[in-house]
């Protein structure tokens, strides 16, 4: 029998005060596409890491083989060397390189005294024709989308003799179109016989991928088991030990009158280009108003404006709770009583070096102060109390962001501005990148809020959490509202068909 392209055997690892790993093992076949699941903090990443060898041996016990024979890496260049590629969620280009010059950054084309371009940009050619990337190869890479730099990474790592690629979490950046291309390229390099690791907490991806599916849970391994003997119910399940009875546990609820009323508002950016055109709509306490749309409908451009973080000239009339308001940046947005959850958490949500009180008190140290002075005892006393609410996994509120899991900081953003006691939350992609019970209790949290009388505006690209969140659900296309719909008439078909232009809003209006 054909030894195992990969198998782990009895892996432990600790780090001060905490075991990631114990005694974990999984194997994988050559040619199959295996995927990896679990919560955040699982040891999904640790694991890999002790593969691609940036945790050497023998920072770890237990055993690694690869077609049978042990491996013991004792750096990244090792495990390189054996085949092994590993494209993280944060991609390793340089940008200001051309595609070429990243392709082969480590390769001998770059190190002989004079460099033959025109080999370097044949050869470059010859890789991205073979994923299907049609770019010129002198193009910096900051130029480029990011779907277009993740398939810049596969061809980087087939360059140098690939015989097993890991992807943690390879779509979470990625448009719909961006996705299909590289679930195209996962499928023929499988059928060449290159061995994935597939890590990812969209399992509608799992599904449709994988042949395997091995889950961890708690730095433990729960079992390897065929993907035709599975469902995404059976995986979360595993996942997080536990049943949860709706994947999108929505609860009607009171609703009030009208908090929001935005009437014919545009917006124009700096650079002229107009990005919101003519839109209208209404919020109510206590809704949750889903907005829907494509990448590039202007969903982001139009709530950022409104909240004063965009620059450029508004036209139109806001109304907060009837009265008119004039935001002109986020200071005013804030004392208006709206908040802003942004899309991007370690850019615009968190400060990755400060700790979880920091972080959470950041945007209200007014109300925290006595004369001129921080008054400390408060500080911590509002943050225990805030984290409690957002069920955070942290041992001690003194770690810095930056060492969370991808869930746990989402909750400290969250929780930076409940803190604040907004009227109006907007919830910019808030699940993105998290795994699944983290998502739940984000859900219930948003349940929690609305039931409190709080407006919950939530801007999402996958269309089940904004028809199993959403009391009502608009669709933005090329800069305006096309279509709304109530939570009884609203299907992923016909939401589609409106951000594509198969509908317009009179047509499907509440």
């Amino acid at each position: 029998m054909e030894p195992y392209a990969l198998e782990m055997i009895g892996i432990t690892k600790e780090f001060p005060g905490v075991r990631a790993l114990n005694q974990v093992s999984f194997a994988v076949r050559r040619g199959e596409i295996h995927a990896l699941c679990g919560e955040n903090g699982a040891g999904k990443s640790t694991l890999m890491k002790i593969l691609s060898g940036v945790y050497p041996h023998p920072t770890y016990e237990g055993e690694i083989l690869l077609n049978g024979e042990p491996v013991r890496f004792k750096n990244i260049i090792e495990s390189q060397r054996a085949g092994i590629a590993i494209i993280y969620q944060e991609l390793a280009l340089v940008p200001e390189m051309t595609v070429a010059e990243n392709l082969f950054l480590s390769h001998d084309y770059m190190r002989k005294p004079v460099i033959d371009w025109d080999l370097l940009y044949a050869e470059a050619m010859r890789w991205m024709n073979r994923i299907g990337l049609h770019v010129d190869p002198q193009t910096k890479v900051k130029q480029l989308s990011v779907g277009q730099q993740q398939l810049i990474e596969i061809a980087k790592a087939l360059t140098r003799n690939l015989q097993i690629l890991i992807l943690d979490e390879p779509t979470a950046a990625l448009t719909e179109h961006e996705v299909a291309i590289l679930m195209r390229i996962l499928k023929e390099l499988k059928a060449t016989g290159v061995t994935c690791i597939y890590i990812s907490h969209k399992l509608g991806e799992v599904m449709e991928l994988a042949d395997t599916v091995t889950v961890l849970r708690d730095g433990q391994s729960i079992g390897s088991t065929p993907i035709a003997e599975l469902t995404q119910e059976r995986i979360i399940t595993q996942m997080v030990g536990r049943q949860l009875s709706e994947l999108f546990p929505y609860e009607p609820r009171d609703i009030g009158d009208n908090i929001l009323e935005v009437e014919n508002y545009s917006f124009t950016a700096d650079s002229g280009k107009k990005l919101i055109e003519q839109v209208s709509f209404q919020v109510r306490k206590g809704e949750i108003l889903g907005i829907a749309g494509l990448m590039g409908s202007g969903r982001t451009e139009l709530f950022t404006s409104l909240f004063g973080a965009l620059p450029g000239k508004k036209q139109g009339i806001v109304r907060i709770e009837g009265k008119v308001s004039q935001i002109r940046n986020p200071s005013d947005a804030i004392r208006a009583g709206l908040a802003y959850v942004s899309e991007d958490r370690k850019r615009y949500g968190l400060v990755l070096g400060m700790d979880i009180i920091q972080n959470t008190t950041l945007a209200a140290l007014k109300k925290l102060m006595k004369g001129p002075i921080l008054d400390q005892a408060t500080e911590v006393a509002r943050t225990m109390e805030i984290m409690e609410r957002m069920r955070l996994k942290s041992a001690s509120l003194q770690t810095k962001v930056g060492q969370l899991s991808g869930g746990n900081q989402q909750k400290v953003v969250l929780g930076k501005w409940i803190i604040n006691q907004p009227k109006i939350l907007i919830l910019d992609e808030p699940t993105r990148g998290i795994d699944v019970g983290a998502k739940y209790e984000i859900y219930k949290t948003m349940n929690e809020l609305a039931k409190e009388g709080v407006a919950i505006i939530m801007i999402s690209s996958e269309l089940p959490e904004v028809l199993g969140m959403s009391d009502r659900i608009l669709v933005m296309a090329e800069g305006t509202i096309k279509g709304e719909f109530r939570r009884q008439d609203a299907t992923q078909e016909n939401i589609m068909a409106c951000a594509t232009g198969g509908k317009n809003r009179e047509q499907s209006a509440v």
